[in-house]
């Protein structure tokens, strides 16, 4: 469950930022603007690679289809999965033993579902080991912004490995992101072909949320602690979530992308609804301990609903095939 970057990310130079309708629209009729965009005034690679942009708008020469990648993101390895292109990963992000491995970043299901392994492991936090991912030997590293800067520059300058960040700020920028990965591993049509079922979601959503009428005021959160309430700010793809479903966050105006929320904060604000992440050890009961829980009047009135993890704090092709759909359902539900 990756989401709040290990150290503060430069501006983001690719984040897409257009109304939903033209994106989907865009790209269900095939027509790459976004991607034209970051195609221009590129240097030429070296023989054998391509140069693409990444999510901080920086040029990075890549190998063009490379066999062994690093993917250092569940995200990413979501993207990856649904392009074909799982037997090119041969390592995955992990935490240390003790604070979980594998299992720290990855659902139980996502484990399974992409046949993950702990011989595939490369630690990225609390510290880096670059050891476990020379010993893999990948030819590119494809990570979010859990993976520090340091490592970053580290993988790139000492270890000579490529690294692409994919770490989109907004739901546009996920298909964006897939267009990137059509262009490395030479699969465009995969590529096009998700993106049409992504801007499908997403037109359907702005559909529906259009011809709402009301837009309830919502309380988006992702983990609790003894301060308070994690959510979602500004500029985050779990703001865009709730804009395109027509539900306005309670954090939208704070300065910060992933504030904590304190109790007095949120019983002032009063939200209609309260949304909360599961798994990774988080249930129901887990929120129920929280501050001031049972005073919210959404919690009096059984205005709450849970909702996967991973469906809220990855911004991948999930986040809008399931996620999207289930806050849809929540806020817009069908006539009986």
């Amino acid at each position: 469950m990756s989401l709040i970057p290990s150290v503060s990310a430069p501006a983001t130079g690719r984040a897409v930022p257009v109304a939903w309708f033209v994106v989907s629209l865009l790209v269900a009729a095939g027509v790459g603007v976004a991607v034209t965009a970051v195609l221009l005034d590129r240097p030429s690679p070296p023989p054998g690679s391509i140069v693409v942009t990444n999510d901080f708008g920086q040029k990075v020469s890549v190998p063009y289809d490379p066999a062994r990648v690093a993917v250092l993101s569940p995200s990413i390895m979501d993207s990856v999965d649904r392009l074909g292109l799982r037997s090119h990963v041969v390592a995955v992000d992990c935490y240390a033993a003790a604070l979980g491995g594998l299992s720290d970043d990855y659902s139980p299901d996502q484990i399974a579902q992409w046949n993950l392994t702990s011989s595939m492991c490369v630690q990225v936090g609390p510290v880096f080991v670059p050891s476990m991912l020379v010993n893999l030997t990948p030819q590119l590293v494809l990570a979010s912004t859990i993976v520090s800067i340091a490592a970053v520059e580290e993988i790139t300058g000492e270890l000579g490995i490529p690294v692409v960040i994919l770490q989109p700020p907004t739901l546009s920028g996920v298909l964006v992101d897939e267009q990137t990965l059509g262009e490395i591993f030479g699969v465009p049509t995969a590529a096009n072909d998700l993106n049409a079922q992504l801007s499908s979601e997403l037109y359907n959503a702005t559909n529906v949320s259009s011809s709402a009428a009301s837009f309830p005021t919502v309380l988006l959160t992702y983990s609790v602690d003894t301060g308070g309430y994690w959510t979602f700010g500004p500029g985050t793809f779990g703001l865009s979530m709730l804009e395109i479903v027509g539900a306005t966050s309670i954090s939208a105006s704070t300065t910060i992308p992933y504030p904590e929320l304190s109790a007095a904060l949120v019983l002032s604000a009063d939200p209609q609804r309260i949304v909360y992440g599961t798994g990774f050890g988080l249930t129901e009961t887990s929120y129920a301990g929280g501050p001031d829980w049972s005073q919210f009047s959404a919690v009096k009135s059984g205005n709450l609903t849970g909702i996967d993890s991973n469906w809220i704090t990855e911004p991948d092709p999930t986040m809008i095939l399931e996620g999207i759909p289930a806050l849809l359902s929540v806020f817009h539900p069908s006539p009986v």
